[in-house]
């Protein structure tokens, strides 16, 4: 059990609050290497960073949850400013940061303006520390060498300026130029450059060398950079016969060892980077282990420049120009958003849901905003099918994008009626909802039982010739079954999922926020959800006969082109775009340029190539 970070008095010395920007600014030289400096009033017991050490830190205000370990560049101990009540007992603290810009919640960090806030947990983790039979002394034949490798240079700069100086000699390597070496007062600075623009061209093993570090008499190498470079640094101070100590990267969620969630493997049994390490002495690591087991599913080269990747999809037999379709009761008749961007640019629109008669819908709140989405409860309000058909319908099919007629219903006989009248009709698909109640059966919905789905199914495949995508529930107990059953009634294609059962209170009240109390939820957090149901159909329709496949459309908390190429890689051969839209109307153009742009990146020539790279 972990001893509590504590002082004497059982005051805990860490810290988490939150800290002023004092400035953010981009490194000279580099895209997207950022220098990020923030202020901190703390108590006078809580510990300043130790070089190698880092702070979990994100914005105040963030679209990301968890905040992002980064390691200290550079950090100094001043006096609270005069006017500052009771600052006797505090301190101030002036943290710096070297962040490459990576992934969202990077880039947030990296575009901070001074005065904003940051939520800062830490300092955390070991640091760097000699060995007790090695002494920083200033010699022109330093027994210390310090290896620092792109981002990488800032915990090791950090380290090296801790020590006396030219009592150590720094190997730093980057892709282009380099940058962070501003406190390193080295007794021989060495620089790789993989383009060569600065120092010996060429990557770290241009110049660090078994025969290098004999010659140079070192005893120690510490190092922190790419995984790749810190397996070469450890192969050669073991062909050295002398010690490593490596600082390692892992994505984590606490930060202090509770969550288990960076753990490794190493020839001790499993450590955890963020608290046993993220310095590890390289004799007890394995980069075998390591590494990822997962080999790439492609080895495709790009595309050439003048090559562009073919975007269009058929979903039993019905032609998509894209793949990118948005979702029912998201996009009204395709009118609502034409206002925004041309509706043409998308690969189809899911009409909202329709039942045979007018229905107006839910009465009381329907909709409130939660955590990662919403959870609502519109009750299918609709002007009916054949309205529809006479006044929405005509003016969808003038849009130059593919229509899609989503029917609802309760009763048998209202979704055969309704599917009849469609099948009159121009529109190229139905999208048949089974979560609708089954009011038969006590209300359950038709979708949630393989046999009322196989019932239902059947006879709205009875009822039109038209191509029949089946919209299953994710309230089903048994999904798989479900989807079997569809298919085995005459499904031509699947869409999951639809929204999740859930419940708000109302706690000024102290009852239930909908008058129906469980409604559905939607938004990106039900992603990893649908992206597991998808998984899941798709592999189980994968081991039919081939005759007997169809294709899938895959749904729920969709928001980003990244989110697209998961569902399409799980099996699904397009994907529909629903509450994302609510926030960034553009969402659905952006998903659809991101694909192209990944596919061509990617050497995928067509959507079919990447599909069902993951199953």
């Amino acid at each position: 059990m972990d001893a509590p970070e504590i002082d004497e008095e059982g005051k805990g010395i860490l810290y988490a609050q939150k800290a002023d920007v004092s400035f953010v600014q981009k490194v000279e030289g580099q895209d997207n290497v950022y220098l990020l400096e923030v202020l901190t009033v703390v108590e006078k017991n809580q510990i300043s960073s130790r070089p190698g050490q880092f702070y979990m830190i994100k914005g105040s205000i963030s679209g990301v949850e968890f905040g992002r370990p980064i390691s200290v560049y550079n950090s100094t101990e001043g006096r609270v400013p005069c006017a500052d009540q009771d600052s006797s007992d505090k301190k101030l603290l002036k943290i710096q940061f070297m962040i490459l810009e990576k992934g969202q919640g990077t880039k947030e960090l990296c575009h901070l303006k001074p005065n904003d806030k940051i939520d800062i947990t830490g300092p955390l983790g070991n640091c760097f520390t000699l060995p007790q039979d090695i002494y920083a002394l200033e010699s022109d034949h330093p027994e210390i060498a310090i290896v620092g490798g792109g981002i990488g240079v800032a915990p090791v700069a950090n380290y090296a300026s801790s020590l006396t100086p030219k009592s150590y000699d720094f190997f730093a390597s980057f892709k282009s130029k380099s940058y962070g070496l501003e406190n390193v007062k080295a007794s021989k600075l060495t620089i790789t450059s993989d383009d060569g623009s600065e120092g010996i061209h060429g990557m770290l093993s241009a110049a660090l060398t078994e025969e290098a570090v004999k010659k140079a008499g070192y005893k120690v190498i510490f190092a922190c950079g790419p995984m790749p470079m810190l397996s070469y640094v450890k192969d050669v101070a073991d062909k050295c016969g002398i010690k490593s100590y490596l600082s390692l990267e892992k994505k984590m969620l606490c930060g202090v060892g509770a969550c288990l969630g960076c753990t490794i493997q190493t020839k001790e049994g499993n450590r955890r980077v963020c608290k046993d390490g993220p310095i590890f002495e390289g004799s007890i690591l394995d980069f075998n282990l390591l590494r990822s087991k997962t080999e790439a599913a492609h080895k495709n080269a790009p595309l050439k420049e003048n090559e562009n990747p073919d975007l269009r999809v058929k979903i039993a037999g019905v032609e998509f120009k894209n793949p990118v379709i948005a979702a029912s009761g998201t996009f009204g008749f395709g009118q609502n958003y034409r206002g925004f961007f041309d509706v043409s640019l998308i690969g189809g629109i899911s009409s909202k849901g329709l039942t045979l008669n007018p229905k107006a819908g839910n009465e009381g709140e329907r909709i409130i905003e939660i955590t990662g989405g919403d959870i609502n409860s519109i009750g299918l309000e609709n002007p009916g099918v054949p309205s529809f058909i006479e006044n929405e319908l005509p003016r969808m099919l003038q849009l130059d994008t593919t229509t899609i007629a989503n029917l609802a219903g309760s009763d048998l006989e209202s979704y055969v009626e309704g599917a009849a009248l469609l099948d009159k009709t121009n529109v190229p698909m139905i999208e048949l909802n089974i979560s609708c109640p089954n009011v038969k059966h006590g209300g359950m919905a038709w979708g949630t039982n393989p046999e009322a789905a196989f019932e239902c199914v059947s006879a709205v495949r009875k009822a039109t010739k038209k191509p029949l995508m089946v919209k299953l529930s994710p309230n089903a107990p048994d999904l798989v079954a479900v989807a079997l059953s569809c298919i085995k009634a005459g499904a031509d294609a699947l869409s999951l999922i639809n929204t999740i059962q859930a419940v708000a209170i109302d706690i000024e009240k102290g009852r239930p926020y909908f008058n129906n109390v469980k409604a559905g939820m939607c938004g990106p957090a039900v992603k990893p959800i649908a992206l597991r149901m998808v998984y899941d159909v798709c592999s189980a329709i994968k081991k039919l006969p081939e005759n007997e496949q169809v294709p899938v459309v895959g749904l729920g908390g969709i928001s980003k082109w990244q989110d697209a190429v998961e569902f399409i890689m799980a099996g699904a051969s397009a994907v529909q775009v629903g509450s994302a839209t609510f926030s960034n109307p553009h969402a659905m153009c952006q998903i659809v340029d991101g694909l192209a742009a990944f596919m061509k990146s990617h050497g995928y020539k067509s959507i079919e190539e990447m599909k069902a790279l993951a199953l």
